[in-house]
């Protein structure tokens, strides 16, 4: 039997115990491999919703604490749960073993599967993710549009409850995305909304991306090619400060 490959998904902001089901439900079980293991894990303080430019140092800090240690614990990689690929870049740097994020990962894959594809998400406050992505991936001029349906998002219950208030809202801006704004493809702006990605893609003719589902694939595409980010790209810190951050006290214990 192979042995088993364990890949840590951080949670990029600080959720109750009861959540993180909600958060692994992202993962169908029929597409987990015998040989892969997930740990969901939320970050032990930091940012609340990664709502502004203040919350998105926060998450970043946070991430970057919850996975530095992952390479020694036994990992064989690490995926960052959230679109806004909190602290990718520092935990790029810190570990040998792959870091993925779903932001980029769906933006390129979106950009493979049609001309042109959009963002649909939550509240306007998150904007500002896609559009950073837009210009780090230098797929800007691909990104046809970010259409939101103005409801605040839940990091604790996500869509539970909602959902005839939210897929409703989705597929109307879906509709939008794609008959007014030219979208190929749809990416799901959050990981918090992966309840709906079935849902909405039985109601549009293009591709929905899972964008956490997305990123959990690569994850397992570079383990198993043995690859991972280039150090003359992510240079290693020459001094690690990984413990910096452990006297400050978790949000939930």
């Amino acid at each position: 039997m192979a042995a088993i490959k364990r890949i840590l998904m951080i949670v990029p902001v600080p959720v109750p115990a009861f959540a993180i089901p909600g958060f692994a439900g992202q993962i169908p079980a029929e597409l987990i491999r015998p040989d892969i293991a997930i740990d969901f894990v939320g970050c032990r303080n930091g940012a609340n919703l990664i709502d502004s430019p203040y919350e998105q140092a926060l998450a970043d800090t946070w991430v970057l604490e919850a996975g530095a240690r992952a390479e020694e614990q036994g990992y064989a990689a690490v995926c960052i749960n959230s679109m806004s690929d909190s602290g990718l870049a520092a935990l790029r740097s810190r570990l040998s073993i792959p870091v993925v994020g779903p932001g980029r990962s769906s933006f390129f894959l979106a950009a493979d599967l049609g001309k042109k594809f959009s963002v649909l998400t939550m509240w306007k406050r998150w904007h500002s993710l896609y559009e950073k992505l837009a210009v780090e991936t230098g797929l800007g001029h691909r990104l046809a549009s970010i259409r939101d349906i103005n409801v605040r998002p839940d990091t604790a219950e996500l869509l539970a409850g909602k959902e005839d208030i939210v897929f409703a809202k989705l597929e109307e801006q879906a509709r939008k995305a794609i008959d007014e704004d030219g979208a190929d493809v749809l990416i799901l702006g959050s990981t918090t909304m992966h309840q709906s990605a079935t849902w909405l893609a039985s109601r549009v003719e293009v591709p929905v991306l899972n964008p956490g589902l997305v990123a959990f694939k690569q994850c397992e595409t570079l383990i198993d090619l043995g690859i991972a980010q280039s150090k003359t790209t992510y240079f290693p810190p020459e001094i690690a400060k990984d413990d910096l951050l452990d006297p400050v006290a978790s949000l939930f214990p």
